[in-house]
């Protein structure tokens, strides 16, 4: 069954088609059960027949299974740069989101064919900003007499929203360089339209450049006029988009408090993502690859109570048996898209490339492209 008449491009079990939205549909042919014992094997072997063709990436937060198959892992943009770095891989099979394929075919060669292995493996943040939307939103921006915005949008939104930030001026930024991405942005403009995640630029801006809450406003593109006054649009300096990572969005400060209180000396380490109340009860804030690192350097025997994707934190307690690794939740926090890129899926696209059939390829238009990497390409030359 399709949802269509909500304007919102999430589908239920990834069913449905939408043009705007950076979801696909069903796979075709038939998975391997996942019961199959042979799946590892399979898997193995498949990758074997390829060889030097063959390019697997692993976003951080893939499953053990699947991750054990990557070439390279790491965060979303960290991916799509190794992807392009590596020119002569005929097949990039990228076992992440949407939108991170998307980024990686846009940063590749045209002779290189990007592959993700579930077309429903998206992002429910990319998806809370439509190219529809946004344009509706630059209207009224233009209306409300706001004439010097900037837009940055986050990595993790779709090449259409990364297209109309580079036409427009803008540019793409990570949790890495947000700072950096918004320190240019003002130096260009007075304002700043934030995509899609309202959390990371706020903090950025609280946190980082020193503006205050009373900067910042939430443009909900579901309300007449962003349910704001062309007062408020005028005056923010920070118009936040109304969007945030359906994982990250649950921590709670109720949450770092128990732990506190649970774990004397706890420290408490969280993503961006997280909301403003989390972040400034947290020890330390950062990116994937920022947390990871931290771990990684952080003394035997201390510990950790981290605000992150679960499979991640499994993974960096496993990692590290000699350091407290605690998820900051009571309850499981899968990122629910990025999980349907499990082992079946992976071994049924492998196998389909290894006899000569591209399955589930992720191509951008050239006119997308262009004006995409024109962002990530401001992107890359911030100091």
């Amino acid at each position: 069954m399709t949802i269509t008449e909500t304007g919102v491009p999430l589908f239920a079990l990834g069913r449905g088609a939408d043009p705007d939205s950076e979801r696909g549909v069903d796979c075709p042919g038939e998975l391997p059960p996942a019961s199959d014992p042979a799946l590892v094997e399979r898997a193995r072997v498949a990758k074997e027949r390829l060889g030097d063709r063959l390019f697997v990436l692993g976003h951080h937060y893939q499953r053990d299974e699947v991750i054990q198959f990557a070439d390279v892992t790491g965060d979303s943009f960290k991916l799509a740069r190794e992807a392009a770095a590596r020119p002569g891989a005929e097949y990039i099979v990228f076992c992440g989101v949407h939108f991170m394929a998307e980024s990686a075919d846009i940063l590749t060669a045209d002779s290189q064919k990007v592959v993700l292995p579930d077309l429903a493996a998206g992002c429910s943040m990319a998806d809370m900003a439509t190219f529809d939307q946004v344009e509706e939103c630059w209207e009224v921006l233009e209306d409300a007499g706001a004439d010097r915005v900037v837009p940055i949008t986050y990595m993790n939104s779709s090449a259409d929203i990364k297209a109309f930030c580079g036409r427009n001026g803008g540019a793409v930024c990570t949790s890495s360089n947000a700072e950096r991405a918004l320190t240019w942005a003002f130096e260009q403009g007075q304002q700043v339209l934030f995509l899609p995640d309202q959390h990371l630029g706020r903090n950025t801006a609280v946190l980082e450049l020193g503006l205050s809450l009373d900067d910042c406003v939430v443009y909900n593109p579901h309300r007449p006029n962003g349910g704001l006054t062309d007062e408020q649009l005028k005056n923010a300096k920070m118009i936040l988009w109304q969007g945030h990572c359906s994982v990250h969005g649950r921590f709670s400060p109720a949450a770092v408090d128990e732990f506190r209180e649970r774990i004397p000396g706890v420290n408490i380490l969280v993503h961006p993502e997280c909301r403003h109340e989390v972040v400034t009860k947290a020890d330390f804030v950062g990116s994937t690859e920022y947390i990871i690192r931290t771990v990684r350097e952080a003394p035997e025997g201390s510990a950790w109570a981290i605000g992150t994707e679960l499979n991640l934190v499994k993974r960096l307690a496993g990692m590290f048996p000699g350091k407290s690794v605690s998820f900051l939740d009571k309850t499981v926090c899968f990122c629910s898209t990025m999980n349907r890129i499990d082992l079946p899926h992976l071994v049924w696209a492998l196998e389909s490339l290894a006899d000569g059939k591209v399955v589930n390829q992720i191509t951008v238009d050239p006119e997308t492209t262009h004006w995409a990497k024109v962002a990530l390409d401001r992107m890359l030359a911030l100091p």
